[in-house]
C-alpha cells in the first residue's frame, strides 16, 4: 500500500461518508470557499484513492446536506450561505 491519502480511513464507516465529512470540514474551515468548484470526480477519486462511484455518493451526501450544488455539465460548487433563502 504505502499511498498517502488526505484522510485516515476508519474501517467501521463507509468511505463515501468519510470523504463527505472531510470535504464538509474543509468547506466549514474556509479551505474550500463559497462558490468554489470542487475538483472533478476523476481527480477526487485519484486524490482519495477510491472509485468514481464513491466520490459520486460523497457528492450526493454533500448535496443532501445543502453544502454543494451540482450543475450538470459545469461541475459541483460550494453553496454560498449568503445566497440561501
Amino acid at each position: 500500500m504505502g499511498e498517502d491519502y488526505p484522510i485516515e480511513w476508519d474501517p467501521t464507516r463507509y468511505r463515501y461518508e468519510q470523504i463527505a465529512d472531510h470535504i464538509a470540514e474543509r468547506i466549514a474551515s474556509g479551505a474550500i470557499p463559497p462558490r468554489a468548484a470542487l475538483p472533478a470526480i476523476d481527480r477526487l477519486a485519484a486524490e482519495y484513492g477510491v472509485a468514481r462511484m464513491t466520490i459520486i455518493r460523497a457528492t450526493e451526501m454533500l448535496q443532501e446536506r445543502g453544502l454543494v450544488r451540482v450543475l450538470r455539465g459545469r461541475g459541483t460548487f460550494v453553496v454560498d450561505p449568503d445566497d440561501a433563502g
